[in-house]
């Protein structure tokens, strides 16, 4: 009698974390095996600076925004702008910038995951 074998994922733990960060990106969680993929990070940017433009790929993004206020510009549709306490959504396979337009640090925490293929 065949006996069928199932892999067996690893056993991922609760976290809490406190988004610190001496620098201007620190990740967060870091993917597989911490997570089953999400990743995430904080974000810290002065006024006038961005983060560069970047593609989401296969995921999709969210951005928490903490403190501060700043502007999503994203490939072919108008530039987003928002405040603390806002979350900013970015589809998969979307190139985009973060920049911080206010006279304060700008902070944020992002969670990066596949996007799922059914939608």
């Amino acid at each position: 009698m065949l006996v069928p074998v199932v892999a067996q994922a690893p056993s991922r733990q609760a976290l809490i974390l406190a988004p610190e960060c001496p620098t201007r990106d620190c990740p967060l969680l870091n993917g597989a095996p911490q997570t089953a993929g999400m990743r995430s990070g904080f974000v810290r940017l002065r006024p006038g600076t961005s983060v560069g433009w970047h593609s989401t790929g296969s995921n999709e993004e969210s951005l928490v925004i903490l403190h501060g206020a700043g502007e999503a510009l994203i490939d072919g549709q108008p530039n987003r702008k928002f405040t603390a306490q806002q979350l900013v959504y970015i589809p998969p396979a979307t190139r985009h910038n973060v920049t911080n337009t206010g006279n304060e640090v700008l902070e944020y925490v992002y969670v990066v995951a596949r996007a799922s293929a059914t939608g």
